[in-house]
């Protein structure tokens, strides 16, 4: 009976991220061209990759908040074996019930952001509507749309990859305990995704962002083969350096992918948020890759492979290219 009412629990919990990551998809694919025409557009990518990059600042806290307060120190499997079954079951859902007050937390702030947005006067961007007799499949005649949504899928698998096997990641190369991989995982990778925003806001008023973009990604291809062998604390210093050269590429590939789309604006950054599902699928690769090997840091070429593709769309896919009606 326990074990039914622990399984009803994680089924609800399950339905209930469901639900999140369908708001959080809604929400990207409004508040991402929104932003991109809000001024000049040949600044779209510098405007979209600056409002992103506090995006980093909640990827540099929840790893070290979630770390004090669901990485709680559990019992010992010694206790854990002398206990009744009961007293078991007990002390290890009050483990699992740490993760009650990061979400009842993150629910309430949003509810407040929902509010304050919601009589809040924001500028009203009309564009002319143009009557289409094709079906929403005629905005892939747009090239480098297509381009863009591959090079998403990618990056945001391996953007994933890297965040998600990060803890696992670090106690294998280095030997460390999974609390000091998760202070690493937030002063270390996610400071370096949050200033790398930054940072390549900045360079984008002196390099063009596809050339910024081609760039960064030949050094996450090295840096991801490099976290394939190198051992010890220099290894979690190369992933690191990924998150800071990563950084940019979402919001880049995006705002890149959507430009000179007209009245297809809206169905294809709709059809760019859609391809994250990359992050649902590439860390199945990674972690068989892994498991095939027995070594977790061989899965890194799962991740180069991606850059590899993101290359492909800075150096080619991203030019502007549609396909007459």
């Amino acid at each position: 009976m326990y074990t039914i009412g622990k399984l009803t629990i994680l089924y609800f919990f399950l339905v209930a991220l469901f639900i999140i990551a369908c708001g959080l998809t809604i929400l990207e694919t409004a508040a991402n061209p929104y932003a991109s025409l809000l001024g000049p557009p040949e600044k779209a990518t510098q405007r979209l990759n600056l409002a992103q990059s506090f995006n980093g600042l909640a990827a540099t806290l929840a790893p070290i908040i979630g770390a004090k307060i669901i990485l709680t120190e559990g019992l010992p499997e010694e206790k854990l074996a002398l206990m009744t079954p009961q007293a078991r079951e007990l002390a290890l859902a009050a483990e699992a019930a740490t993760v009650k007050m990061p979400y009842f937390i993150l629910g309430s702030v949003i509810l407040v952001l929902a509010v304050i947005f919601f009589f809040m006067k924001l500028p009203e961007i009309k564009e002319e509507e143009k009557s289409t007799s094709g079906s929403s499949l005629s905005v892939f005649r747009h090239k480098h749309l297509n381009w863009a949504i591959a090079a998403q899928f990618f990056y945001v698998g391996a953007q994933v990859c890297i965040f998600s096997f990060f803890i696992l990641y670090a106690t294998h190369a280095t030997g460390i305990s999974e609390m000091k991989a998760a202070e690493y995982a937030g002063f270390g990778v996610g400071m370096a995704f949050m200033i790398g925003r930054f940072v390549g806001t900045f360079f984008m008023k002196f390099v063009k962002p596809p050339v910024l973009l081609a760039i960064y990604a030949v050094l996450c291809m090295g840096l991801s083969v490099l976290a394939m062998y190198i051992t010890g604390l220099t290894s979690i210093y190369i992933v690191i350096g990924i998150a800071f050269f990563m950084s940019i590429m979402f919001p880049t590939i995006f705002s890149l992918g959507i430009k000179e789309l007209g009245e297809d604006t809206k169905l294809g950054s709709s059809f760019i948020i859609m391809s994250i599902v990359g992050g649902a699928i590439l860390p199945l690769i990674f972690g068989h890759v892994s498991d095939l090997y027995g070594n977790i840091q061989l899965g890194y070429i799962v991740p180069a492979f991606c850059f590899f593709v993101i290359l492909i769309f800075a150096v080619h896919g991203h030019k502007v290219s549609t396909v007459k009606k």
